[in-house]
């Protein structure tokens, strides 16, 4: 069974090198240091949000142990990092309408790097809601298809409170393993992850997302060098945590 994601923009990317698999790491530690935070304690039992930060670094396999570290760090009255998220707006070449989601240490040095890469590669950085409103938070999970049934897990899911359920390829190191893709609302994220995880399913992605309403197709090879190089600075920046683009 192979299909093509109706999601692409969320679509695990291919071939990680190990350099981008750390970053990973080091961007998940950043997220589950702010939800502790933010969302009032260490104790994932009772801060929903840290809970499902820490479903994402498992999906993206971060060790158990690491993740106690990071819990124990957070618990710690003497942590002294003090990230804050912030979402920056703009379009890319062709009039692509780009998201980028940060954590950092210091606002002024992310806005200035984020400018200067819109600047660079884009159209310019928009201003608040300048391209958000295109887009809706979703929750999203991604459970390899190899062994699963899919009329099961759209019964368990459906009946959970899933929204919507495609089929895509191009997970795993490869991009060479099937996947099923679930939509949730927010609200019900944690609940259809929760129930899916208690029926033994496993998951590639589990996260919340920006899902465009609309999608635009670049054209121009020119303007399609440049977007892939919008997007490649803007995910190797280091206070960058996802890029989301309404290309297709």
């Amino acid at each position: 069974m192979s299909g093509h994601s109706k999601w692409n923009n969320i679509r695990e990317k291919k071939g990680k090198t190990d350099a981008q698999k750390a970053k990973v790491v080091t961007k998940i530690s950043r997220e589950i240091l702010v939800a502790a935070k933010e969302g009032g304690g260490a104790n994932p039992d009772t801060n929903g949000k840290l809970r499902d930060v820490i479903a994402k670094a498992r999906a993206n396999n971060v060790p158990n142990d690491n993740i106690k570290r990071l819990l124990d760090k957070a618990a710690g009255a003497n942590n002294a990092e003090n990230y804050e998220a912030n979402i920056y707006e703009g379009y890319g070449p062709a009039g692509v309408a780009v998201m980028v989601e940060t954590m950092t240490d210091n606002r002024n040095r992310t806005a200035s790097e984020m400018r200067h890469l819109f600047d660079k590669y884009g159209s310019g950085m928009g201003a608040q809601n300048s391209v958000s409103w295109g887009f809706e938070r979703k929750g999203f999970l991604a459970v390899t298809a190899e062994g699963t049934s899919e009329d099961a897990l759209m019964e368990h899911a459906l009946d959970a409170g899933a929204d919507d359920i495609g089929v895509s390829d191009g997970y795993g190191e490869d991009g060479d393993e099937t996947a099923f893709e679930i939509l949730t609302s927010v609200e019900n994220f944690s609940a259809v992850r929760d129930e899916l995880s208690s029926k033994g399913y496993s998951f590639l992605r589990a996260e919340l997302v920006y899902l465009p309403g609309t999608t635009v197709e670049i054209t121009d090879d020119a303007d399609a060098e440049r977007f892939r190089k919008l997007i490649d600075a803007l995910e190797d920046n280091d206070d960058v945590q996802n890029v989301w683009a309404n290309d297709r």
